[in-house]
């Protein structure tokens, strides 16, 4: 019973925030309808979800957000500088980063988090999903930026919805 009223328990609140933080006002009334919109959300849309999504350890999750927000303010910056010093220090690429991860909403997540990087973008997702096709604006070494993503992005989200059995 209550996983019909509440199916996604931990979007709802995420939800909430989200909504408070777009429309930039934290007031009662704002939270009230965050909190309205992230149950209604789940619930309307709950025959869209293919699988419960499950997440081994939740905590690890809210590091792993502090991380790409980190990365994202130093990646601005890095993307910034590369502007103002003009092309010549661009070193545009393609870079294919083999997969470990198998469930589609950390392969979703993975994907989003390099394209939020400012400076990379992911571009193809091979139809196995053993395969992300990743264009980073600065590669000096692709080996480098795959093993970058691996071990900053694959192996902690593999750690938060992927544990070993």
């Amino acid at each position: 019973m209550l996983r019909h009223l509440l199916p996604h328990p931990l979007l709802t609140p995420v939800l909430a925030l989200i909504w408070v933080l777009l429309v930039n006002s934290f007031t009662a009334g704002q939270a009230l309808l965050g909190l309205l919109l992230g149950w209604a959300l789940p619930v309307f849309t709950r025959r869209f979800w293919p699988d419960r999504v499950r997440i081994a350890r939740p905590w690890w999750l809210v590091f792993f957000l502090l991380k790409v927000l980190w990365d994202i303010l130093v990646a601005n910056l890095a993307v910034a500088l590369l502007i103002l010093g003009g092309q010549r220090f661009a070193r545009p690429a393609f870079v294919a980063v083999p997969l470990e991860l198998r469930t589609e909403l950390a392969i979703s997540i993975l994907a989003n988090t390099v394209s939020l990087t400012p400076g990379t973008v992911s571009a193809w997702l091979s139809p196995d999903r053993r395969t992300l096709l990743v264009h980073g604006l600065r590669v000096s070494d692709p080996d480098a930026l795959a093993r970058e993503i691996k071990t900053r992005y694959e192996r902690p989200l593999r750690d938060i919805f992927e544990p070993p059995c």
